[in-house]
């Protein structure tokens, strides 16, 4: 169990975004391509958590001063660091196996997502805002795999909302690091040092307006409106909208988003968001109704 735990394998559900580009490119039920999107996800989880294995064995003294990452296996002494790295150095030498087995160009990808969390973990993270582009170009990568591995185009509208909703989701993170420094005294990363309060709040409020204006952008634009037979399509702003707006509320007023993926698995609001904002475009790319029904 204490060797399940530090791959971390909660946090494989980033990994959910390759399947992106095939759903919205309307073939979700190809079972050749969900084949080997399934076969991919595998790699880059494999190599997605020798990475979180790497930086829980480099972070082990920060981790122990936080109040809940001091229960993870290396900071609470559970695993041996040696065992760790024999853990590192067969995921990724699985992943990679496995993601040759998929298509080269899929390798090359997951290859770029290694050494850039690679630079990440041995100092990157500890440039701020540096560290924040990082988390968020790797959900970017995440879509391009998928595509490469499915051979499906990738729209850049879509490639440029994934990296706005990362890049989201890892400054409202970084606030709640900085509530845990004000709350014990203690820096909980060195990037810290270089936010305070005042300019997470302001970089929240600029992205969450960035994202809205981008989608609206992208609903109305007329390549969107041909492809989908519809006008319509900016309705599902309200989605959008509604989703960020507790995503905000947990930030501002819980003050609790330490970790995006716990809110991802337990906050019903975000769940439904998102399931009615799928459900719309599943309507629209995979349904044969009557697109005059959206009008």
């Amino acid at each position: 169990m204490k060797y399940i735990q530090l791959l971390r394998p909660k946090h494989w559900i980033k990994n959910a975004f390759l399947f992106i580009p095939l759903f919205f490119a309307g073939e979700i039920f190809n079972t050749t391509k969900l084949i080997q999107l399934l076969i991919s996800f595998v790699a880059f989880s494999l190599v997605a958590s020798s990475i979180y294995i790497l930086n829980d064995y480099r972070d082990v003294a920060a981790d122990r001063l936080h109040p809940v990452k001091c229960k993870r296996p290396l900071a609470s002494g559970a695993i041996s660091t040696t065992a760790a790295l024999w853990l590192f150095i067969l995921c990724v030498a699985g992943g990679f196996a496995i993601a040759c087995l998929v298509r080269e160009k899929f390798a090359f990808v997951l290859g770029l997502y290694f050494i850039m969390n690679l630079a990440y973990c041995f100092g990157l993270k500890n440039i701020s805002i540096l560290d924040i582009m990082i988390l968020s170009v790797g959900f970017v990568l995440r879509v391009k795999a998928g595509g490469v591995a499915a051979e499906v185009a990738i729209s850049e509208w879509l490639m440029i909302m994934i990296f706005l909703l990362a890049l989201f989701m890892a400054i409202a993170k970084r606030r709640d690091d900085i509530l845990i420094k004000m709350d014990s005294g203690k820096e909980m990363r060195k990037a810290a040092s270089g936010y305070n309060m005042d300019f997470l709040n302001v970089m929240l409020a600029l992205v969450s307006a960035v994202i809205i204006v981008c989608y609206l952008m992208y609903t109305i634009s007329p390549e969107t409106q041909l492809r989908f037979k519809t006008y319509r399509l900016y309705y599902t702003t309200l989605f959008v909208i509604g989703g960020l707006l507790r995503y905000l509320q947990i930030t501002y007023v819980e003050n609790n988003t330490g970790s995006p993926t716990k809110i991802l698995y337990k906050d019903r609001f975000i769940q439904l968001t998102i399931f009615l904002w799928v459900l719309n475009f599943y309507i629209l790319i995979y349904l044969p109704t009557d697109k005059t029904f959206f009008e």
